[in-house]
């Protein structure tokens, strides 16, 4: 190795004896995708899931994260009807990995437009 040049300033030199470095701030990691949020997470999984059945979605009636992504109640109209009430609609849960992308989906129930729930 060289030798040390007594005029050249050490690293860390120009700072007083009492000032402190500021916090190194860590950058985002580029080989890990960014989770989505909420809104995007429904809009991906109303898509991907109109991609597989054929039939738009009407709405999404429930989103919550899990440890593993996001899943979605989604409702698809799969029988029109007239009058409108009679229509049938199928609610769908749909699994959503962290980036949006859908793991899995489920037909839970179908039921005609007017139907209310019931307490049990």
């Amino acid at each position: 190795m060289g030798t040390v040049d007594p005029d050249r300033p050490r690293r860390g030199a120009s700072r007083a004896a009492g000032e402190k470095r500021p916090p190194a701030r860590r950058k985002p990691s580029s080989n890990r995708p960014q989770a989505v949020d909420p809104a995007s997470a429904m809009s991906s999984a109303t898509e991907q899931l109109t991609k597989l059945l054929g039939r738009l979605p009407e709405s999404v009636s429930s989103l919550k994260p899990t440890d593993t992504g996001w899943e979605a109640q989604v409702e698809v109209l799969e029988l029109e009807r007239i009058p409108d009430t009679t229509s049938v609609l199928a609610s769908y849960r749909v699994s959503l990995d962290e980036q949006g992308s859908l793991i899995s989906f489920e037909r839970t129930r179908r039921y005609t437009r007017g139907t209310i729930d019931r307490p049990f």
